[in-house]
């Protein structure tokens, strides 16, 4: 049975590798020439994702790329010390398996571990979707396949031709990221993230012990959408300047590095809020299907989630995808729901909008810092849809597929 996945950055080499598991023949399209490298923020992946990255074999791979922050810095207006946060009393809180990574790496490592047995094609695209499977690509010879997943971003591709444009699915959060790649000797150790905070606007920088370079971070808040193209970063880094400008002269400092950035990134900070994500042979799946809002509401987690039950309903359905469709949405709906609901709340306390709301940041970071650890693990347990949210994510258990075993019949 022939399964195209349309994108190769994280919930495709996740499903991918599950797929091949099970004995699907699987084909992975990616639009970029190669493995993007564009930089990306750090990324939290919480006990069920790290579960399911230890079943495919890659947890030391992951364990060996974390960024190894240990606090966080937050500088604030007109106040000489900033506030530190130990990230590893807060995540020990809100986590019993936790590792921060760079989104890239990730890719990288999961990419890795699929990329000797799953056909990858890069630098190629898909034009259209046959109901009876056949696909057409923007450089590629017509193909025909049993099923489609589109794997491919909060700007899906796949999602556009089968359920329509995007605006018909999308609610603006009221922010906006960028991410900018820059040289290591930017001030960033790999101990420490610091932070500035205004009302409305957050930026900082980290790095990590083994990477040649640093990725600054930004956040804002808008009350409506910006006008811009997104192929034209000119004018996203201006939205930048303009944005934060006299901030803090570190912040400005920061700013200089738009000129010649070694990679740069810039998004809204959008949720998906679809409550099907199938139609005929094509489902989608992590942000593509259901992402939460990019930097706030664990998407990554919710990705390699997402994939790796999709893959064990296919299997568990022997191939049949409309049963498998149907149970992969009943056992995702839930967490995807409240995912989205967490994903509001965190943006309002990453990027308060008042003086009031940075110090009700700042004294709750406080209380972090107080709280002996086994009280602040016992407070965060007493509320699974929040701060323990993505640890507490429930999926079932799908036995891991015996080696050698022989493809689902189409």
């Amino acid at each position: 049975m022939g399964i195209l996945i349309s994108g190769a950055s994280i919930a495709g080499p996740v499903l991918a590798y599950w797929l091949h598991r099970y004995g699907f023949d699987v084909t992975v399209v990616e639009r970029a020439p190669q493995l993007r490298k564009t930089g990306g923020h750090p990324v939290d992946l919480f006990r069920p994702a790290m579960d399911i990255s230890e079943k495919m074999g890659v947890l030391p791979a992951i364990e060996a790329k974390v960024t190894g922050t240990e606090r966080m810095l937050m500088h604030r207006p007109g106040k000489k010390r900033p506030v530190t946060l130990d990230l590893r009393k807060m995540f020990g809180a809100t986590s019993d398996r936790h590792v921060e990574i760079w989104r890239d790496d990730l890719s990288e490592i999961y990419y890795d571990a699929t990329r000797g047995d799953v056909e990858y094609v890069f630098g190629d695209s898909i034009t259209s979707i046959g109901e009876d499977g056949a696909v057409t690509f923007e450089h590629g010879a017509p193909r025909r396949f049993d099923l489609v997943v589109g794997a491919d971003g909060l700007h899906s591709n796949v999602r556009r031709l089968i359920f329509g444009e995007e605006s018909a699915y999308t609610a603006f959060v009221g922010a906006y990221i960028a991410v900018v790649s820059v040289p290591r000797d930017r001030g960033a150790t790999p101990e420490e993230t610091i932070m500035y905070y205004a009302p409305g606007r957050a930026a900082g920088v980290e790095t990590s012990a083994y990477s040649d370079d640093a990725r600054l971070g930004f956040l804002f808040r808008s009350a409506q959408p910006l006008t811009y193209d997104y192929r034209d970063a000119g004018r996203q880094k201006d939205i930048l300047r303009e944005v934060f400008t006299g901030m803090d002269p570190q912040v400005d400092k920061w700013l200089t590095e738009l000129d010649d950035p070694l990679a740069f990134y810039f998004d809204s900070i959008t949720q998906l809020r679809m409550d099907t994500w199938s139609r005929g042979r094509v489902t989608l799946v992590g942000d593509a299907g259901y992402c939460p809002g990019p930097a706030v509401g664990g998407s990554t987690s919710l990705a390699v989630v997402g994939a790796y039950v999709l893959a064990g309903e296919l299997a568990a359905a022997g191939g049949d995808h409309e049963r498998a469709f149907a149970a992969y949405e009943r056992e995702m709906i839930g967490i995807v729901r409240d995912s989205r609901a967490f994903a509001l709340g965190a943006a309002k306390v990453l990027i308060p909008r008042s003086r009031l709301g940075v110090w009700a940041t700042m004294q709750g970071i406080r209380l972090i810092g107080v709280l002996p650890t086994r009280l602040s693990r016992a407070v965060a347990k007493l509320n699974e849809k929040g701060l323990r949210l993505h640890d507490s994510m429930r999926i079932k258990d799908y036995p891991v597929p015996v080696p050698g075993t022989t493809s689902p019949d189409s």
